[in-house]
């Protein structure tokens, strides 16, 4: 095995001694990068970039060509799983992605198998497999996955959601069939992210977006005991390597300890925790992800910077942290401000360390 030049974020969420905090960002291959938006118009559409090896490989390299970034992430959609089983994904024009064929009805998800990832997914483990050639061993590589019950919101209500109406409908009242649902998502995730890691993921991330959308009962049941199955089922390590996972569920700071305890390296913060208290309540036990606020990249390099250093300062002395947003960064954010900030982190973590 190849050494990685920069192993700083594998060592961080191992909670190993670094030089300064790593930093990367969720959505770090996106729309606020003109080169991102240039390579989408030759590919046609969104999914012709994320099912083209070639240019989902161009556009994970973007960011790292711009920014002294710590970590690439595989440029893919969350959804690419459900589309494997045969729900049919398709992006309107200014809605955002669609299902021609939600789960509404208890034939349609009795029917629903795992997807075989080398087949049906091959496109994707095709592109781990060039990224991780392409970045020759300069920094991991982050494969990653939506969790069970965030691919089942989408699953079910054919598409985004403001209230969640129909998979809540189902959770209340034919709760069999969502943990149906969410059987076969957890045994798909865990195919997927394997056969990324098999691929040259160096790490991997389960994004449980709409988790926080649910009331304490039903997140435990019906969104964190299945996070707990995927990681119990992950490779922990390849080719004599560790292999760290991160489990974020948005507005999870609810759960903490509960995330904690699925036996996960590292948990995702969003920007409504205070980190220094999550590390007071868990960092003894995993990896500390996040979590500046996305809109403070809409300010200028003094506040950048100043809201940077609260970040790190908050965490404190020693290991266990990876800098991030506390979600995706937005498609209208300044790019230069991007390089702001990754400099800031880099620079003022150092007497941390």
């Amino acid at each position: 095995m190849q050494m990685l030049k920069n192993d700083i974020l594998i060592r961080a969420l191992l909670r190993q001694p670094v030089p300064h905090t790593p930093v990367w960002i969720m959505r770090q291959a996106g729309r606020y990068l003109p080169e991102y938006n240039a390579t989408r118009k030759r590919a046609g559409s969104f999914l012709g970039l994320a099912k083209n090896p070639d240019f989902a490989t161009e556009v994970t390299l973007q960011p790292l060509a711009r920014f002294g970034l710590d970590a690439a992430i595989l440029f893919s959609d969350i959804l690419t799983v459900p589309d494997a089983m045969g729900l049919g994904l398709y992006f309107a024009e200014g809605e955002g992605p669609k299902f021609e064929r939600p789960l509404r009805d208890e034939a349609a998800i009795r029917a629903l198998r795992v997807p075989e990832p080398r087949e049906s997914l091959g496109y994707v483990i095709d592109a781990v497999r060039q990224i991780r050639s392409a970045l020759g061993n300069s920094v991991p590589l982050i494969g990653f996955s939506g969790s069970p019950y965030t691919l089942a919101c989408y699953m079910i209500e054919g598409g985004g959601s403001d209230d969640f109406r129909t998979i809540k409908s189902m959770l209340y009242a034919r709760p069999d069939l969502l943990h149906q649902v969410l059987d076969i998502n957890a045994r798909a995730v865990i195919a997927y992210l394997n056969a990324q890691i098999e691929a040259g993921a160096q790490a991997v991330m389960v994004f449980d977006t709409w988790g926080g959308a649910l009331s304490d009962a039903a997140y435990r049941e019906f969104s964190l005991e299945y996070l707990r199955r995927v990681i119990g089922g992950l490779h922990r390590e390849w080719n004599g390597e560790p292999v760290p996972n991160i489990v974020f569920t948005k507005g999870g700071g609810l759960w903490l300890e509960d995330i904690a305890a699925t036996g996960c390296d590292a948990v995702g913060l969003d920007w409504t925790v205070n980190i220094g208290t999550a590390r007071r309540r868990i960092g003894s036990r995993v990896a500390l992800q996040g979590n500046l606020d996305p809109a403070v990249l809409f300010s200028d390099r003094a506040t950048i910077r100043a809201e940077a250093g609260k970040v790190l300062r908050n965490f404190g002395s020693g290991n266990g942290h990876v800098f991030n947003l506390g979600h995706g960064i937005s498609q209208f954010t300044p790019p230069e401000h991007v390089g702001i900030l990754v400099d800031a982190v880099h620079e003022l973590s150092r007497p941390y360390h």
